[in-house]
Formats: structure tokens, sequence, C-alpha cells
């Protein structure tokens, strides 16, 4: 469809005005990141086919200072460029200087879940659990717990606990996965938020579990207005939402969305709000995307390691099986949404507007139907 002058210059203005992503890292600041790659290429442009201007080692400390639709901008030393989102993992705030100790800073997810006490004796749920030499990812493998193994909680801190094992091995283990009783590890005793936010404690199936869908923008904001059909993100979401719904109640679950008209625009916080207030089992963020360059196909964004990434991929595996668009696999996202979150939360990004070809395929109710299936099936899948 040609547009019209007046057309092209009101999806100028809607783009500068309203960008159609969530909240990105350069509105929120520069921060420090930590790389969780054993090499990590450093690209002049925000994509895989850019060319490559340096390298960065495992373990190295950068500053973020942009983000487009899962690279991130950084800089470390002489070194400066794109790098994949997924490979970094935020450490701190507002950004150190070069010079300075980045690593001292607090980490943004687990600042408000400071070290608690020891817990006694509990169980491993997880079918198999990695003992590391510290509280994260990035930290060496010493060893491995299967299910029902009991354990002695040494210390809490955050979403992690240090553990003792029966035969006297000491290490970290994600606090998700292990419980007393059969139930949740617990409350840290700080915020009044549970290390198993939503439904961590899985219960074998996805029926009568509370889900809530967020389909993105809405009101007076467009997000997206797509270049060659002037396609409104808006309207995309929240139709692609109601199919969710629909796929999601089949399976005997219950649904609540943030939104259900064209004209509504609850805030990010209040979109966040709702999923607490429910005592939500999972949060998950529909949008579409937009790019520059001549991308395609769909994008699943998570925040925290431990909270959202398991409820991720089981949804990005599902949409790579086949739904019209290829996948670009998972990424760290820094957005507000998702950040902010204490339930497993997920965004997934289902095309790019930016795209003629992709628009013209998420246009069709086809195409929503096989995404929002993809979603009802991942999520079933995380519950399972």
């Amino acid at each position: 469809m040609k547009k019209t002058l007046s057309t092209a210059m009101l999806a100028v203005t809607l783009l500068l005005s309203n960008p159609g992503q969530p909240e990105s890292a350069h509105a929120a600041g520069a921060y420090t990141a930590k790389v969780y790659a054993s090499s990590l290429n450093v690209r002049s442009e925000p994509a895989a086919s850019a060319s490559v201007s340096g390298t960065l080692k495992s373990g190295a400390l950068v500053t973020v200072t942009d983000e487009q639709h899962g690279w991130l901008k950084v800089r470390a030393g002489s070194v400066s460029g794109w790098v994949a989102g997924y490979y970094l993992k935020r450490t701190g705030g507002t950004a150190a200087p070069a010079s300075g100790n980045a690593a001292g800073a607090a980490s943004v997810k687990t600042s408000s879940r400071s070290s608690g006490s020891a817990g006694g004796t509990v169980q491993v749920t997880a079918s198999s659990l990695r003992i590391r030499g510290g509280p994260g990812t990035g930290y060496k493998v010493l060893g491995s717990l299967k299910e029902g193994d009991s354990v002695t909680v040494l210390l809490r801190q955050g979403d992690w606990a240090r553990i003792r094992t029966t035969g006297g091995e000491v290490g970290w283990v994600a606090g998700q996965y292990i419980a007393r009783g059969g139930s949740s590890t617990g409350n840290t005793g700080n915020t009044g938020s549970t290390w198993n936010s939503g439904s961590s404690n899985r219960s074998g199936s996805i029926r009568g579990k509370l889900i809530v869908i967020d389909p993105g923008h809405g009101g007076s904001d467009p997000g997206m207005l797509g270049t060659s059909y002037d396609t409104m993100e808006k309207d995309l979401t929240l139709q692609t939402a109601f199919y969710v719904r629909d796929y999601l109640r089949a399976k005997g679950a219950r649904v609540e969305l943030t939104r259900t008209r064209g004209n509504q625009k609850p805030s990010l916080s209040r979109r966040v709000q709702i999923g607490q207030q429910l005592g939500a089992d999972a949060f998950v963020s529909i949008h579409y995307n937009s790019s520059p360059k001549k991308v395609s196909g769909t994008l699943t964004f998570f925040y925290s390691e431990n909270n959202d990434l398991r409820l991720a991929r089981s949804i990005e595996n599902r949409l790579r099986q086949g739904i019209g668009l290829k996948s670009n696999g998972l990424s760290f996202g820094d957005y507000h949404i998702l950040r902010e979150n204490r339930l497993p939360a997920t965004l997934v990004e289902l095309g790019f507007l930016s795209n003629r070809s992709d628009e013209s395929i998420v246009r069709t109710a086809s195409y929503q139907k096989k995404a929002a299936k993809a979603i009802a099936d991942g999520l079933a899948d995380y519950f399972d």
C-alpha cells in the first residue's frame, strides 16, 4: 500500500515519540555488565552479519550504553561496539568509571533480596541441580544433585542458597529448586517477596494456573507503525492476546489480560502490579518488533536467569518449531515489565513491522493463531 505524504509524516512522528519498544537500556542510563561467554565478539552494528571490531573474554566488565532488539552497545577500555545481549548479565545500576571497581556495584535484580539467614534442611525438587562456586550461573560448576537429595541451607542471597550436602560439599544452588517438605523455600524476610515467585513450584499441569497476558501498548500509544501497510502494533498485540487467552482456557488455565480494549493504556507499573496483586503464576507480554536493519522473525526476552529464563525458553522452543517466521532465539532484556516483575515473566516479539514480508504475515489471523498456540503450548510445557 503506497503511503500518502500525511500518513508518512504521521509515521515519522509516531516513531520518534513512541518507538514501539519496551523501555530500553539507553532510556534507563548506562550500567555495568559482566560477560558470560568464553569469547564474545564485538560488532560494528547491532546485527550478526556486522563486522567484528574486537572480542571480550569471560568475566570482563563492560559499560552498556544502548540497546537495540537484543543487542547491547558496550565499551571496555579501547573496545566498543555491539554484542549479543544474551551473553551479558547486569551487575550494577549507574555505571562506574572504566577505571573504577565496577565489580562492587550491587546487582539490580537481587539488591532488594539481600542475604538472609540459614534455612535448615531442604530437598532438591529438580531432576538435576548444579552446585556452583558462587551465587550465579557464571560461577564454576562444582557438582550436581538429583531430585529428593537433602541439603542444609547455610545462607540465602537473593535467588541463590549456599548449601552443604550430606557428603560435606559446600556450594551454591538456585533457590527455586530446593524446598522444605515439598513447598518453596519461602520468604527471604526482606521485602515480602518470595524466592519462589509465581509457580516455580510446579504442580505438573497448567490446569488451574493463573496466567497474565499483557498486550503491549494501547490507547494513545500505538506502538510500532508498520512501514508498508500502516499496521498498528497495539491492534496486533491485543488480537494475539485474545487468541492466547482462548488457547490457555482450553487447557484449563485461568487468564487475565492487562487490557482488553484498544483505547486502554495501563502504565508499565500498573501492568506489573496487576499480575502481582492477582498472585498470578506467570506473566507474558506480547509485542511486535522494529529495526532499521533488514531483519526478520521472533525474539523472546527474559530478565532473571533464575526466575524468567526457563519460562522464556519453554515458549521460544515452541515458537522455533514453526509458526511462519523464524525464531531469533532468547535474549536478555532490561525492560521494566520484566525487571520489576516478581513473577516468572517473559516478553515475546512476534515479528518485525519494519520488514514488509514480516508485516504482511503477522497481519493475518492464521499467523496470530499459530503464534498464540505456540505461546500457550510453551506455557503448558513450563508447568508440566
